[in-house]
């Protein structure tokens, strides 16, 4: 599955072919087809993992942290972190995300998705309450900030001069303007020491990178 995974990210879905991963593993074709049927049922098992991983490292996260603005700022951190510590399924995952979206061989996947999506919305959703977001839709917010996150393999390159914390920082910083009440900033959190280390302590201990 790794060796898929990293096929994928670097050739797309279309141009993976499984004769070229059993060269690549030296066994034959057929053993791959008797394990894993078809090549697009790979591609959802792969899906699935990736997101397993990211919705319990998510929930860590949001756990491990005390206020709206870190568990946010945390969740902005992680988002970068992926394209050091899961790059090839990072890549994998997003380009081919619309790939058999709506077939049944997909609906683990939409599950899961869908559960990340609702704890970052729940995030959104404790800040407008306690007063330190401003009073927007959690939905629209969590979509808008998670589709700029995702699409990151597109634009930023992990062996950039810039470290991930200094990019993550950046970002943080535009979504929390955007988010926050300027009457009431206490709590809100940044990119500080504190939210870096649980982020990467979460990551490190669910361990689904690579």
């Amino acid at each position: 599955m790794k060796t898929f995974v990293r096929h994928v990210a670097e050739r797309g879905y279309d141009g993976t072919n499984l004769g070229d991963l059993a060269a690549e593993l030296e066994i034959s074709k057929g053993t791959i087809v008797h394990h894993f049927t078809s090549k697009d049922r790979m591609l959802a098992e792969a899906h699935e993992r990736y997101m397993h991983y990211r919705v319990n490292e998510l929930k860590l996260i949001a756990t491990a942290l005390r206020t709206p603005g870190e568990r946010l700022a945390g969740i902005v951190y992680a988002t970068v972190l992926y394209q050091h510590h899961d790059r090839a399924g990072a890549v994998a995952f997003q380009r081919e995300a619309t790939r058999f979206r709506d077939d049944d061989v997909m609906a683990a996947v939409r599950g899961l998705r869908a559960e990340f999506m609702s704890t970052v919305v729940d995030v959104v959703k404790d800040g407008v309450a306690d007063g330190s977001f401003r009073e927007v839709d959690p939905a629209i917010a969590a979509m808008g900030m998670l589709s700029f996150g995702f699409w990151a393999w597109t634009w930023y390159v992990p062996d950039d001069e810039r470290p991930p914390e200094q990019v993550a920082q950046q970002l943080v910083q535009l979504y929390l303007s955007g988010l926050l009440d300027p009457t009431n900033t206490a709590g809100v959190g940044v990119l500080d020491e504190h939210v870096g280390a649980v982020v990467r302590g979460v990551l490190d201990a669910v361990g689904g990178g690579g």
